[in-house]
């Protein structure tokens, strides 16, 4: 009996950290997606085009999994808490840059959720993006 519950106590724990390491992996490349959708977004210095590469690098790194939706959360909020700060300091506590700020979370919030980042595309963006 005891033989038994040791054997079901390991496949518990096994079956736990596996599940961890799938999430970090996940996390991990959702990371790598955000990374890539900000390099592509000062590649292309195109106008109006900030909210697109935000809801791609979301959408990008949800279809990762768990893991990668809550790294595209993570990167996304702490993105616009360090904006808000340096806001702060530029303008004072005017409020300057708060409802871009949002729209930058509404297009986050968007690509996490699954749907189609073009949905924010500006006409004229080249398609490489």
């Amino acid at each position: 009996m005891k033989l038994f519950a040791g054997l079901i106590f390991c496949s518990l724990v096994v079956g736990a950290s596996s599940q961890w390491y799938m999430f970090l992996g996940e996390a991990a490349q959702g990371a790598w997606d955000m990374m890539r959708a900000y390099s592509d977004m000062r590649e292309a210095n195109y106008k109006d085009a900030d909210k697109y590469f935000h809801a791609r690098g979301n959408y990008d790194a949800a279809q990762r999994g768990p893991g990668g939706a809550w790294a595209a959360e993570m990167i996304s909020n702490a993105r616009e808490d360090s904006q808000r700060v340096t806001d702060l300091f530029k303008y004072g506590d005017s409020g300057h840059g708060e409802e871009d700020s949002k729209a930058d979370q509404e297009a986050n919030e968007w690509g996490r959720s699954g749907k189609d980042p073009n949905h924010f595309r500006p006409a004229g963006l080249p398609a490489k993006y």
